[in-house]
């Protein structure tokens, strides 16, 4: 496992680390860890210890785009309590990772564009005051990464990833992930780039895809295929579904 630390002073002279045991981790699974505090030189009333996920978005408003941090789970892990001067005290937790938190990482490796962690907030005496954000890595479930690499085998290649602030049918999130591709050769005829967003839950995903489709007389439309992929189908289900999509977003006839 994967041990990283999270060492924060806090102004009302509260030190908290917070070690995440497994900063690796899928959709639906299970994200591990540990907060450790102590008081210096006085008493404190601690009115609960929070664990936030948050992740940058970019947000469009008019003619302009930035970018801000969301929080999309905020759970307690302790608290109320006293805490003595010079205690020190220990609180594991244990907190699903939402089925449709964002992917982060791919075969071990950042993804390039995506900025995703866990910040802890200390309640204190009815102040808030938060530590700095550690890195969370969120690979892809089984059937995102068989999406992932036939998308690969047929040539597409990654360009980026980024979170758009908006709610999608179906998500309950604030934002949603596009996974970014040039076109390859089978099909850069047909389209010039292709973004790829999941929405997954317990038992099967929704896989939308959105084409920048070619013009007839080189003008360009966007074009759209969703369709759903269970967590039990087989590969050959998955690529068929997968081919499918695509080539009904390439027959599409649009106004060019």
């Amino acid at each position: 496992m994967v041990f990283r630390k999270l060492k924060a002073a806090f102004g009302a002279g509260v030190e908290v680390d917070t070690v995440l045991q497994n900063s690796n981790v899928r959709p639906g699974e299970i994200l591990r860890g540990q907060v450790n505090f102590r008081s210096s030189s006085s008493d404190y009333k601690v009115e609960g210890i929070f664990i936030d996920f948050t992740a940058v978005v970019e947000v469009e408003s008019g003619d302009n785009e930035y970018k801000t941090t969301y929080s999309f789970l905020r759970q307690q892990v302790a608290g109320p309590f006293q805490l003595a001067a010079g205690a020190a005290h220990s609180t594991p937790f244990e907190i699903p990772v939402p089925w449709e938190t964002p992917i982060s990482a791919i075969g071990g490796h950042p993804l390039h564009g995506m900025k995703l962690g866990v910040a802890t907030e200390l309640a204190l005496a009815g102040a808030m005051d938060k530590g700095d954000l550690d890195p969370l890595f969120v690979n892809p479930l089984p059937a995102q990464d068989y999406i992932i690499r036939a998308l690969d085998g047929m040539g597409f290649r990654f360009k980026k990833a980024d979170l758009e602030r908006g709610t999608l049918h179906g998500s309950t999130m604030p934002f949603f992930q596009e996974i970014e591709y040039y076109a390859g050769p089978e099909w850069g005829r047909h389209f010039n780039e292709l973004e790829l967003t999941f929405l997954a839950g317990p038992n099967a995903m929704d896989v939308i895809l959105e084409a920048d489709k070619r013009g007839a007389f080189g003008g360009s439309h966007d074009t759209y295929s969703r369709f759903t992929v269970r967590y039990t189908d087989n590969p050959a289900q998955a690529d068929q579904a997968l081919r499918g999509g695509l080539q009904a977003m390439a027959q599409k006839r649009g106004w060019f």
